[in-house]
C-alpha cells in the first residue's frame, strides 16, 4: 500500500491555474497567468527541499505532463535539480487520448481514473505525487483518493480561475503537520486527511 498526495500552488483566492507561464493553461480565457512568478525561486528552493527530496512516482493530467516533458526531459534541462528529480521518478499519466509517451519511465492510465488510482495506491512502491493537474485533482478530491495535501499558497488575488478546490470536493478534516513561510510571503501548508467531524 501507498499513499497519494498533492502538491499545488493556490493563490489567496484558491486559484491554481497556470502558476508559472501563458503557456501552461489559458482555457476559459485565463488572463493572470504566472501569478507565481515574484514568489518563484524562493518557494522552489522550499519545494525541493520539503517535498522532493524523497523517493516518489509521479501521477499527472495530460496537459501538465504534456508541458512538464516540454520543459524538465533529459533532453530539455540536464542541469536543473528539479528536472532531475522528475526526470527520475515514474510518470503514469491520466489520459484518454495520449498513445506516445516520449518522456522517459512514463506509462498511460486510462478509462476510470479513480479506479485506476486505487490501484495503483494498492501496490508497494514509493508516495504518488500528483503536480498540478487540476482536472485529475477534481476527480481524486471526489473520491476520496487524497492523503496528503502540499499546499504553496502564494501572496496574490487573480478574481476567476480554475480553483483547486471546486464543488465536487469530498467532506474531509484535515491535520496541519507542517507550515513555514517565505521572506516574499508565500506559506506552506502540509496537511494529512484526517475523519471529517462537526461541532455543534
Amino acid at each position: 500500500m501507498r499513499e497519494l498526495a498533492i502538491l499545488t500552488f493556490v493563490t489567496v483566492d484558491g486559484v491554481m491555474q497556470a502558476p508559472h507561464s501563458p503557456e501552461e493553461d489559458t482555457s476559459n480565457g485565463f488572463s493572470q497567468a504566472g501569478w507565481a512568478r515574484p514568489c518563484w525561486y524562493e518557494v522552489m528552493e522550499q519545494v525541493q527541499r520539503e517535498a522532493m527530496s524523497d523517493p516518489y512516482d509521479l501521477l499527472l493530467g495530460r496537459r501538465t505532463y504534456e508541458f512538464f516533458s516540454a520543459h524538465h526531459s533529459s533532453s530539455a534541462a540536464t542541469d536543473n535539480p528539479v528536472a532531475a528529480m522528475l526526470n527520475k521518478a515514474k510518470k503514469y499519466v491520466a489520459t484518454n487520448t495520449l498513445s506516445n509517451l516520449t518522456w522517459n519511465n512514463s506509462e498511460a492510465i486510462s478509462g476510470d481514473i479513480a479506479a485506476e488510482v486505487s490501484r495503483l495506491k494498492t501496490q508497494d512502491g514509493p508516495l504518488l505525487q500528483v503536480h498540478g493537474s487540476w482536472q485529475l485533482v477534481q476527480t481524486l478530491l471526489g473520491n476520496n483518493l487524497i492523503d496528503e495535501f502540499r499546499l504553496w499558497t502564494f501572496p496574490v488575488l487573480v478574481g476567476s480561475g480554475k480553483r483547486l478546490f471546486g464543488n465536487g470536493s469530498a467532506p474531509a478534516g484535515l491535520k496541519l503537520v507542517k507550515s513555514d513561510t517565505t521572506t516574499n510571503g508565500a506559506v506552506m501548508s502540509i496537511y494529512r486527511v484526517s475523519s471529517f467531524e462537526t461541532t455543534l
